[in-house]
């Protein structure tokens, strides 16, 4: 199976870890993401249906548009993706546009023209909600119309909804499979990568996930594959599923590529 990219640039994405993921997924009918992300996990599996989520409504938003419009929103999003606007002067205007309109759509539009035209493909938001990545200075800007049309035609098996994690998992049914990759604790155990859309994933949360994971698969016998560097931390946190297996993987997140070092990756599968 070919590797599929997302059309959006997205910190942590698992389209290099794909393959080890895929080898771990259990077999159902229904995939369920409660951090879906760029969806990289969902357009490399074959899953009958899917339930996606995400705590980030611009993202859910765009996800749903682009499944019910696709023709007319890539046609609708070429506009911004003109060598005119790969000016900082036309970024930051932009940004202002997203940052002030209540019109979804053109949230949705700007959304990826920002994604692609910011700072390493970052997504964060100030305290009042605000995009603030800065101008990525990239010399061309590829349009990912190939990728946007996978995503539209996949998408019409699949829900996207904006819903807390703990929410979502509990939506599983009988042969659905979940799969976690919430914000990652860093290697070293500091603060790290924490900070997501307008909320932060600290210690507190990774602790209520494992042991919601414990109790999906254990009571419910749902199956749960959860994400995250590999550290002794994690390890102790994941101590209580069936297995624990270690993937190899580049992170994208440093600006210097000599600083993109290879960091384990951990995968616990509760069963």
């Amino acid at each position: 199976m070919k590797k599929q990219r997302a059309f959006l640039k997205w910190a942590g994405g698992k389209y290099e870890l794909v393959d080890t993921i895929r080898q771990y997924l259990p077999e159902g009918d229904q995939l369920i993401e409660p951090f879906v992300g760029a969806g990289s996990v969902f357009l490399n599996t074959n899953y009958k249906s899917y339930l996606l989520a995400d705590i980030n409504h611009d993202l859910i938003e765009l996800f749903n548009l682009l499944k019910s419009k696709p023709n007319e929103f890539i046609n609708d999003l070429k506009i911004f993706f003109q060598p005119q606007n790969n000016k900082p002067e036309a970024f930051y205007q932009l940004r202002d546009v997203f940052n002030y309109s209540k019109d979804q759509y053109l949230r949705s539009l700007l959304f990826i023209y920002l994604n692609r035209h910011c700072y390493n493909g970052l997504c964060r938001y100030n305290n009042s909600g605000l995009f603030n990545v800065p101008f990525g200075r990239y010399k061309t800007i590829y349009f990912p119309e190939k990728e946007l049309n996978f995503f539209a035609k996949k998408a019409q098996n699949a829900e996207f909804i904006c819903a807390p994690y703990q929410e979502v998992m509990k939506k599983a049914k009988k042969n659905s499979v979940i799969y976690c990759d919430p914000p990652y604790l860093s290697p070293n155990d500091s603060a790290g990568f924490t900070a997501y859309y307008s909320n932060n994933f600290g210690y507190e949360e990774h602790k209520k996930l494992s042991k919601l994971a414990e109790k999906m698969a254990y009571k419910n016998n749902i199956p749960v594959l959860v994400s995250n560097h590999d550290t002794d931390y994690t390890r102790t946190l994941y101590r209580k599923a069936r297995h624990l297996y270690r993937a190899e993987m580049r992170r994208s997140i440093s600006c210097d590529g000599e600083g993109r070092k290879k960091i384990d990756e951990i995968l616990a599968l509760y069963k």
